[in-house]
């Protein structure tokens, strides 16, 4: 095999060669001058992703897990009330981190294919005269449904409610690929990792935390070691790593980070745009359906696609790969076997995208899919032809 196919996950996703070179070094000395000064422009580039100017900027050698482990451990105490949505594998994830450390997880129960309920936060919230709860935990970018989450109605139904509790997200999936904007809606820490919307291979977590997030380290008694705040602050304040740092990550972030802006953080997210548009309109043309229950919750990143009745959507991802050698996303959870996900985010373009939709339409037709080859290529094709589109700049 050549490795030349792209793959349609939603992360790990696609590293352009430039991110490549530039992680294909030879070891630093990472107590060194001169990974000191990197620290403060990397960190600042990222705040610039979150959209933010004060959080701090913390970075783990881990993926989105850990951010997760990070946020609740370094925040809260046991036995601390956290309230949580459950609509999608990866809130699932999080209610199971959650409980697992001994936090009272207060869970709301919704339909997969639905987004954050914003009135029913408010509403519990409200009853919440005591303050007991001390943490919202949201997922910004459901991966298993295909779903984008309102975090602006979100925070504007904490602030109805007039209630103290953190607002913790994880926008895994989202940041560098959809608008997140941590100061406008009151975020107090987001997680995310390198794999997904900065391109870089799996391996280090990055959370964003408030000055208000940042006190709560001062009465949180979950107990943390390598994830600890304080460690990795006081350590980057004097120009190291209270560790081991994943070294080559880092560099690849500073490299990512100069692509994104070079293209400019708008197109980034109006190329997004497009692709996922794309797909959908492909998705409309073979006459199958999305799991995200309306047009406001589509995500840009990745979109989940139901199978007909009668068909196994593991099958045909099997199948998409044996048969043609490229990667599409299983279903998870409630989704196993009755939905398959296109990943659209990263480093493709118009004609990458084409390619997936190609392949997985003659994946489709080779197990009798009740669809016409080419329709949803057709589509997407009109959509792509007609439309301006912004290029990945000096992606090679």
């Amino acid at each position: 095999m050549f490795d030349q196919n792209p793959i349609f996950i939603p992360g790990p996703t696609n590293v352009p060669d430039r991110l490549r070179r530039v992680m294909d070094m030879q070891t630093r000395d990472h107590r060194s001058p001169a990974f000191g000064a990197m620290l403060p422009e990397l960190f600042d580039g990222v705040r610039k992703v979150f959209n933010t100017k004060d959080a701090a900027i913390i970075t783990f050698p881990a993926s989105g897990t850990g951010g997760w482990e990070a946020a609740v451990s370094n925040t809260l105490s046991p036995g601390d009330t956290v309230l949580i949505a459950r609509y999608g594998m990866f809130s699932h994830r999080w209610i199971d981190l959650c409980q697992r450390h001994g936090l009272n997880v207060e869970i709301i129960e919704c339909a997969w294919g639905s987004g954050a309920p914003a009135d029913l936060f408010a509403e519990r919230l409200k009853a919440d005269k005591g303050h007991e709860i001390k943490a919202v935990l949201v997922t910004h970018n459901e991966t298993a449904t295909g779903v984008r989450s309102d975090i602006g109605a979100v925070r504007r139904g904490m602030d109805s409610a007039d209630h103290p509790a953190m607002l913790m997200v994880d926008c895994v999936s989202s940041l560098a690929s959809m608008p997140f904007d941590f100061d406008g809606w009151g975020v107090d820490v987001a997680i995310t990792g390198s794999q997904k919307g900065f391109m870089l291979f799996t391996g280090m977590c990055i959370v964003a935390v408030s000055q208000k997030a940042l006190e709560h380290r001062k009465t949180a008694k979950l107990p943390r070691t390598f994830f600890s705040f304080d460690d990795m602050l006081a350590a980057n304040g004097a120009g190291g790593y209270p560790y081991t740092p994943p070294i080559q990550l880092m560099f690849g972030l500073q490299e990512s980070l100069k692509m994104l802006f070079e293209e400019g953080l708008e197109n980034v997210y109006a190329r997004h745009f497009r692709l996922a548009e794309g797909v959908r309109r492909a998705v409309d043309a073979w006459g199958l359906r999305l799991c995200a229950e309306s047009a406001d919750l589509y995500s840009d990143t990745v979109s989940a696609i139901y199978v007909p009745k009668g068909f196994d959507s593991n099958a045909l991802t099997q199948h998409a790969y044996d048969a043609y050698d490229i990667s599409f996303g299983v279903g998870l959870g409630e989704m196993n076997g009755r939905a398959f996900r296109i990943g659209h985010l990263g480093a493709l373009t118009d004609v990458t995208m084409l390619s997936g939709l190609a392949t997985i339409e003659m994946a489709m037709a080779d197990l009798d899919y009740p669809i016409e080859l080419g329709s949803g290529v057709a589509a997407a094709q009109q959509f792509y032809r007609t439309t301006a589109g912004a290029s990945l700049a000096k992606a090679a």
